[in-house]
């Protein structure tokens, strides 16, 4: 624990820092939710997440790259929020399949493939067993200091032969990651345990982490 947050509460303590106002590009409640649990996870750092007024445009994600994609809605989201913005790019990559469907995760079955669709694909064409792995990339805009950055994570696994589990979304009913119980996929993790290990959780405690620097440099400067 830092010191800020040990000395928070304490006699004659230093004051607890504000916490990093961030505007996350989306409009949607439940990923700002999610967002915000995953970026408290552990971190040492005091950050308040919000999403998107209804009347703020994203572009689309037809960038060739995670990065690309989510730099793109972080720049949109902070040019129109006037604030520091965060936004994530995710998608898995099939070894089988030369690392598709990589970015084009969420239309792998067609522009308006629902996820039962993408993932009766991926079983169709991808053998049981192939190596997986989920990517996530979180794009960090701030206009005003002029910073941009992206912070990775990556989630090895495995194709299970068929879908099991109630929890995740997406491609989680198949994937049996590597760091999970034996033969467990994705959606029959716990929230907590998921986000131990997910590319999402890895990718934000990386970007948690490097707020926590930053506010430690500037209150130290």
């Amino acid at each position: 624990m830092s010191g800020a947050a040990s000395g928070a509460g304490q006699p004659g303590g230093p004051e607890p820092l504000p916490p990093i106002e961030l505007v996350l590009a989306t409009h949607n409640e439940h990923k700002r939710r999610e967002f915000d649990r995953l970026l408290h996870a552990g971190a040492e750092v005091s950050v308040a997440v919000r999403a998107l007024p209804d009347e703020a445009q994203l572009p689309p994600e037809d960038a060739d790259s995670f990065a690309g994609n989510a730099l793109g809605k972080a720049r949109a989201a902070a040019a129109q929020a006037g604030a520091a913005a965060i936004a994530d790019d995710s998608g898995i990559c099939a070894q089988a399949l030369g690392g598709a469907p990589g970015v084009r995760s969420a239309r792998f079955a067609g522009e308006h493939a629902s996820d039962e669709e993408n993932l009766r694909k991926l079983l169709r064409e991808a053998p049981t067993g192939s190596v997986l792995e989920y990517v996530c990339v979180i794009a960090y805009v701030d206009p005003a200091a002029g910073v941009e950055r992206c912070f990775e994570g990556r989630c090895r696994g495995r194709l299970a032969a068929t879908p099991r589990g109630s929890g995740g979304f997406g491609y989680d009913p198949a994937f049996e990651p590597d760091d999970g119980p034996p033969g467990t996929t994705m959606a029959e993790l716990s929230d907590a345990a998921k986000d131990a290990i997910s590319h999402r959780g890895r990718a934000a405690r990386a970007l948690a982490a490097w707020l926590a620097g930053e506010q430690a440099d500037g209150a130290n400067a």
